[in-house]
């Protein structure tokens, strides 16, 4: 895991973390249930778990004590410091890509889930669009859909709903990525500060409301159908055994 922090607690307010709140919530609220206990892993990431606010019991764990609230638990995913079944519910949003092995993070989230209970996931799309963002960010992998459900199928959850996320958007994502790869061809990643928490793209105002525009695409299309594309992968699975929640 990382230990420099997300860019979100610095700037909360950032498009890209007001669009995703809304299309995880589009895209999972049929699947949150009525979970008494909910974990929320990675919480420090505030922007994109505020729609789960009222879904139950929430204990937040993270690795960078920053976004912790009284009661939250400072701790790694793949040590999670819960006894078996202990949630309902639990909440990885761009949190797994940080994990090696990426087995023993869902193994434990899995260990965590009450027979019946749920997880939500997201992660970023495509291996490639690997840049030296993913690296400063301390990524592992990055996914397709195919690869997200296996990966959670392994853990002998069973999948719910799995969509991509941000198509209205993808345009312009594939585009940058494909010339931000050519740029960097051929180097390494600049290396950081120790401590360093990697800068966010700078947009105008108005390539800004461009970008929020185009996921009003998504926003209609979600609550129809799975999305064939976009840059981030959304994942909701189901712990078999135990009463729905």
């Amino acid at each position: 895991m990382f230990s420099a922090g997300s860019p979100s607690l610095g700037q909360p307010d950032y498009w890209w973390y007001r669009a995703r709140s809304d299309l995880l919530r589009i895209a999972l609220r049929s699947h949150v249930g009525r979970p008494a206990r909910v974990l929320d892993v990675g919480s420090a990431d505030g922007p994109s778990v505020g729609w789960l606010a009222r879904a139950g019991q929430r204990v937040a764990v993270d690795v960078d004590p920053r976004g912790l609230r009284p009661g939250d638990v400072c701790a790694s995913v793949t040590e999670l410091p819960f006894g078996d079944g202990a949630f309902d519910l639990v909440a990885a949003f761009d949190v797994i890509e940080h994990c090696e092995p990426e087995g023993r993070a869902l193994a434990e989230v899995t260990r965590v889930l009450a027979p019946g209970g749920r997880l939500l996931m997201s992660v970023p799309a495509y291996q490639w669009a690997w840049t030296h963002f993913d690296e400063h960010n301390h990524h592992h992998r990055r996914y397709t859909r195919a690869r997200a459900v296996r990966a959670v199928e392994a853990q002998g959850l069973e999948v719910l709903r799995a969509s991509y996320l941000f198509a209205g958007t993808f345009p312009f994502f594939a585009a940058d990525r494909l010339r931000t790869r050519w740029r960097e061809r051929g180097s390494g990643a600049p290396r950081l500060p120790e401590g360093t928490v990697p800068a966010l793209p700078e947009l105008s105002p108005w390539v800004e409301r461009t970008m929020l525009a185009a996921t009003g695409i998504d926003r209609w299309l979600l609550d129809r159908v799975d999305l064939p594309f976009g840059s981030s992968v959304v994942v909701a699975a189901r712990r078999p055994g135990g009463a729905v929640r």
